[in-house]
């Protein structure tokens, strides 16, 4: 049995379609709010009773209540076992918070292998359908090593941010949305493919004074359209004289080969963002965390006022570093780049823990 909702993101209280593959003569299908529990390998906690079908069906509509923005999903359950088909739950209204999550639900698509219909297993493949259901048991690709980590932080920091999916963006008029309802926006996971609208939604943020931090690596690389249910692409943002660097502060530059180990951090710009690194124990030459996997560093493109945080130096060999950035803009932006893929997923470690909690109080004041 596998299941995938119709749609990436829900509105509370809307009805959700969920299209199921395979057959079974009874299903359990389980609602959960993911990473704030301790359910399956999406360590979700329930939010009300299961629906019980006992004929098989190939959709089953199901009715969400008016719950906390966040990612949520259904655990589909037969005799042979469980299936999980994950979904955005947005908030009923922009700005319900002052903190914006954006998940990475095309980055999540592009390297789902279902279907044979993944960039990463076929060049020859253009074009992603974005309903397919998640080959690992229904759980997003990377899910466990790049995003579980921080919104495990945010349960247990008792944050209660907004939360969209991709295609959120692309129903947004412009930037000055954003800016008017939004102190701060994160890309807590690999937010690789955006549209050309998205690209501009947030450029115009950032532009008006929204402050914005970036939790892993690989950001804003990749140009994709979409049409439907489908992401068409795709196109290096740099090749198209936008590099990535001018909006994230650095850009991709390598990843591991498999070869290369993640290592830790070298702390080197205390003094450049004290605040970042108040009640951490950390100065300039001390090391934390275990990083690698994708990395980015600044370049020419980069605006001339950032700053280099930490680094790990020739991680991928030689000429190659890892850079943790941030940056300040004329309009009062403020822009954190972690520089690692996995910086996100490491919230719950004490001292990382206390760097996220000191890049949210500062990034959550306008």
């Amino acid at each position: 049995m596998q299941a995938a909702f119709g749609d990436r993101s829900y509105a509370p209280g809307s009805k959700a379609t969920l299209y199921l593959r395979g057959g079974a003569p009874v299903l359990r299908i389980a609602l959960y709010r993911a990473a704030g529990g301790h359910d399956g390998p999406l360590q979700g906690e329930p939010v009300g009773p299961p629906t019980v079908v006992r004929t098989p069906a190939r959709k089953v509509t199901l009715s969400l209540g008016r719950w906390r923005s966040g990612l949520y999903y259904a655990r589909v359950m037969t005799a042979a076992g469980s299936w999980y088909a994950p979904f955005v739950l947005r908030p009923q209204r922009l700005g319900s918070h002052r903190v914006l999550i954006v998940l990475p639900t095309n980055t999540w698509q592009a390297y789902n292998y279902e279907d044979d219909d993944s960039w990463y297993e076929d060049a020859s493949v253009h074009t992603v359908l974005l309903t397919r259901p998640y080959l690992d048991g229904g759980v997003p690709p990377h899910f466990r090593g790049y995003d579980e980590g921080f919104l495990r932080w945010l349960a247990t920091h008792h944050q209660e941010p907004d939360f969209i999916a991709d295609d959120d963006l692309e129903r947004l008029e412009s930037g000055d949305e954003l800016a008017r309802d939004y102190t701060l926006i994160v890309f807590p996971g690999h937010e690789e493919y955006v549209t050309g609208h998205a690209y501009d939604l947030i450029t115009r943020y950032r532009d008006l004074g929204g402050n914005l931090a970036f939790l892993s690596a690989n950001d804003f690389f990749y140009k994709v359209v979409k049409h439907g249910d489908r992401m068409v692409g795709r196109w290096r943002w740099r090749d198209l004289g936008r590099p990535e660097a001018a909006l994230v502060g650095e850009q991709y530059v390598d990843w591991n080969h498999d070869r290369y180990p993640n290592r830790p951090f070298t702390v080197t710009g205390v003094a450049r963002a004290p605040w970042l690194f108040r009640q951490t124990n950390l100065r300039d030459g001390d090391t934390f965390g275990v990083y690698g996997i994708e990395v980015d560093a600044p370049n020419a493109a980069s605006p001339a006022n950032t700053r280099v945080l930490a680094r790990i130096p020739a991680i991928f060999g030689a000429g190659v570093d890892a850079e943790m950035t941030y940056y300040t803009t004329a309009g009062g932006a403020k822009v954190f780049s972690a520089g690692v893929m996995n910086f996100g997923d490491t919230a719950r470690w004490p001292v990382v823990s206390r760097l996220i909690e000191n890049l949210w109080s500062e990034l959550t004041r306008p």
